[in-house]
């Protein structure tokens, strides 16, 4: 293909996502204004489905065993390009992860490659995605085959800056319950097992851990029942845990190491503990080199300046479930900058942040920034590239 082509393309390409922004721009509020949490994303899921279906998607809702997901489908054959949406909220604070930014690209990049595609020879999927925060709904989707068939997939996170390929740790999600027994806490304490004291003793047991980690693991918890009244010994005690590292070997050993400080804490308490897991294990993410040289590229053409992921502070590095995609399919997921720092993922100001200026301009950015990644791939034939490099 020609030079000249090959732009007229891209511009072709630029410009069917200019003509749709206020769309986007609209869904991005929408969207902002209605959070959904994990599994819950019903409003937001159907939406997407019907706006994707009006512009002409083939579309599957729901879709792969999950009530919230969907898959819209354009092109007839071809190697298949998966873009990931992800839609869902985070408790109490929205979307303070800007899951409303990526849905909205998302949809940007699949309706800017839609009539690209016979062109081009591929098809294109635009794949809802719900659940990521703390339970990976794309390991539902991967174990349903929504991915069987993918020659690439991508997404764009947005963050307080620009990274084309950031550090993403494996992490483990645990839930712990202590069971004590109750008594009168002034009256008969002789005659309680305390189940708070259980959980005190397991989060000093970690707190002292930490000290002697590496710098890439990191360990968090909430407590989400911690009695019914002051003067009643606690009988149970329940609390949520995060475990991360910087690979899933790494994690297995940490988290062996984790749960000893729950099982010791109810030895020395009296308390039984019981230690399950809620939502899937995230790996680490794997960037496909390839993938991830055309969107640095494409990504400066619009004006960006993007770090790479060894450039990242390391205290920024969080956890997917688009890392469990990376692991089987080529895969990039960049961050896209709302140039808001020092405010950064999960605070509220952030749920805020996506809706400015700055954050329809990120959704403009991150759509052509995946859409132009497409056209290079398939205008030069680099499918088969993915698996070399």
């Amino acid at each position: 293909m020609s030079h000249l082509a090959h732009a007229d393309l891209k511009e072709r390409a630029r410009q069917r996502v200019a003509d749709q922004q206020p769309r986007l721009e609209e869904l991005n509020l929408w969207l902002h204004d209605h959070p959904e949490t994990a599994y819950q994303e019903y409003q937001s899921s159907a939406r997407l489905s019907q706006m994707l279906e009006g512009y002409g998607f083939t579309v599957e809702y729901p879709a792969y065993g999950l009530d919230t997901s969907f898959a819209a489908r354009s092109g007839q054959e071809g190697p298949e390009l998966v873009i990931c949406a992800e839609y869902d909220a985070l408790p109490g604070i929205g979307h303070a992860c800007g899951h409303n930014i990526i849905a909205s690209s998302a949809v940007g990049a699949g309706l800017a490659l839609q009539p690209l595609t016979e062109e081009l020879g591929f098809r294109v999927t635009v794949l809802g995605t719900p659940a990521e925060e703390g339970h990976g709904g794309k390991v539902d989707l991967i174990n349903a085959g929504a991915f069987g068939g993918a020659a690439a997939a991508m997404m764009v996170h947005p963050s307080p800056r620009d990274v084309v390929d950031p550090t993403s740790l494996a992490v483990s999600h645990l839930e712990v319950a202590f069971h004590g027994k109750e008594a009168h806490a002034a009256a008969f304490p002789e005659e309680g097992i305390n189940a708070l004291d259980g959980f005190v003793q397991s989060y000093v047991n970690i707190s002292t851990l930490r000290q002697h980690i590496l710098s890439t693991n990191k360990i968090h918890g909430i407590i989400t029942d911690g009695g019914e009244a002051p003067n009643i010994i606690p009988a149970l005690t329940r609390a949520k845990w995060y475990v991360r590292s910087k690979n899933y070997q790494r994690l297995q050993v940490l988290e062996e190491r984790v749960r000893s400080c729950f099982k010791a804490a109810a030895l020395a308490t009296g308390c039984r503990v019981e230690i399950w897991d809620y939502g899937h294990r995230y790996a680490e993410l794997v960037h496909n080199p390839l993938l991830v040289e055309l969107y640095a590229s494409n990504s400066e053409a619009l004006g960006r300046d993007p770090l790479r992921g060894a450039e990242m502070p390391p205290s920024e590095a969080g956890s997917t479930d688009m890392g469990n995609v990376s692991q089987i399919v080529p895969s990039i997921h960049p961050r896209v900058s709302l140039h808001c720092a020092p405010i950064g993922n999960h605070q509220p100001a952030f749920t805020s942040q996506t809706i400015t200026p700055e954050g329809n301009q990120a959704i403009f950015d991150a759509a052509v920034g995946m859409a132009w990644t497409a056209i290079d791939l398939a205008a030069g034939n680099l499918w088969d590239r993915l698996g070399d490099s």
